[in-house]
């Protein structure tokens, strides 16, 4: 088989790396397909990826040219991290492989358009897109981008490298950009955990756009704490923090359903700067933008609903009950699926098969 994957966003790729490599050991070829309207400094990142995993990589200008490219190649599957809107008109099977599994309503509304298969996580989730979609055809495979965690392959990350100190447990503070609980922490957030080493993974938007500048701000500001790690915009993938992180703290991100499957526990940082047109008469759009599944924070987090609580949370995570956990485990097959490192096995598999 040859199979494209679409890279829209750098940050699809840690979904798709498992299925890339699992579908290369089978003998099958890979292309990624990179777009240029992106900032260079990205380009660039995507450009070293490929090479250093000895991909093929294809560059388009800009999404515009997407859909003339894929009706003039000849491959077996599209694979998407994200809705594309001409996916009908392809001559292609295609797949979407949707690049998070967090709370936000585009989780659902991405399958407005109907790929080939639809690969889904958990019976939770495959439940409401069967309802919400009777035409479309979903197929419950697991979080593949967890599957190196599961299976002891990811990439090994030394505390000590990272200027950190070994002996110290180690929080990491993994934001999304919008909304997002970062303009409301404290300047000396870091200074409230000296006995901890904090990692910060901030999404690659919160450095690089202009309009979160007042984000990047901020996390100069603890990056110059020396219990503080930054990651650089090159270590686009979570998942070698997730593997070496203790606690983690989030906000409306999927990072918290992934580290909760880690049965690992979780701070919700449930406070967030808004913009103005999502404030006051227009918070419906807030509202709209999150999905009912983040209701199922309350039962997988300790909850911070400023940030004067998340010190207390961080230690209420220490004594997490059997019950707690139990009923965590239970969420997240519902949210996550199964979680046993053979998730991108259960997509080849059916990729392969099709007829």
């Amino acid at each position: 088989m040859f199979v494209y994957f679409d890279v829209q966003h750098i940050y699809y790729l840690p979904q798709y790396i498992s299925v890339i490599e699992k579908l290369s050991h089978r003998g099958h070829q890979c292309a990624l397909v990179f777009y240029r309207s992106q900032e260079k400094q990205f380009i660039d990142i995507c450009e070293t990826f490929a090479v250093e995993h000895s991909i093929k990589a294809i560059w388009l200008e800009d999404k515009s040219n997407t859909l003339d490219f894929y009706q003039g190649v000849e491959c077996d599957w599209v694979v998407f991290g994200n809705a594309f809107l001409d996916v009908d008109k392809l001559n292609n099977k295609s797949v979407l492989m949707q690049h998070g599994i967090g709370p936000k309503s585009c989780y659902y509304d991405v399958s407005n358009t109907t790929t080939t298969v639809r690969f889904v996580e958990g019976e939770h989730r495959l439940k409401r897109l069967k309802n919400l979609y009777p035409n479309g055809n979903f197929v419950d495979s697991g979080y593949a981008k967890l599957d190196p965690i599961i299976n002891n392959s990811v990439e090994k990350v030394d505390l000590a490298s990272l200027g950190l100190d070994k002996n110290k447990p180690t929080l990491l503070y993994a934001p999304t950009f919008y909304p997002s609980s970062i303009e409301c922490m404290s300047d000396d957030f870091p200074a409230c955990f000296p006995d901890y080493n904090i990692i910060i993974k901030p999404h690659f938007f919160s450095l690089s756009k202009p309009r979160y500048k007042k984000q990047k701000n901020k996390i100069m500001r603890w990056q110059k704490y020396n219990n503080v790690y930054l990651t650089s915009e090159s270590e686009f993938n979570l998942t070698p923090f997730l593997a070496i992180a203790d606690i983690m703290l989030s906000d409306a991100s999927s990072a918290i359903f992934e580290f909760a499957a880690l049965d690992k526990p979780v701070v919700w940082c449930d406070f967030y700067k808004l913009r103005w047109n999502y404030r006051g008469i227009f918070s419906y759009r807030f509202k709209a933008r999150l999905d009912e599944d983040i209701n199922y924070f309350h039962k997988i987090c300790q909850r911070a609903e400023q940030f004067s609580d998340v010190v207390s949370a961080v230690q209420l995570c220490g004594s997490e009950s059997e019950e707690f956990r139990f009923n965590r485990k239970k969420i997240i097959e519902q949210l996550a699926g199964k979680i046993d490192g053979n998730c991108a096995d259960r997509i080849v598999n059916y990729l392969e098969s099709y007829e």
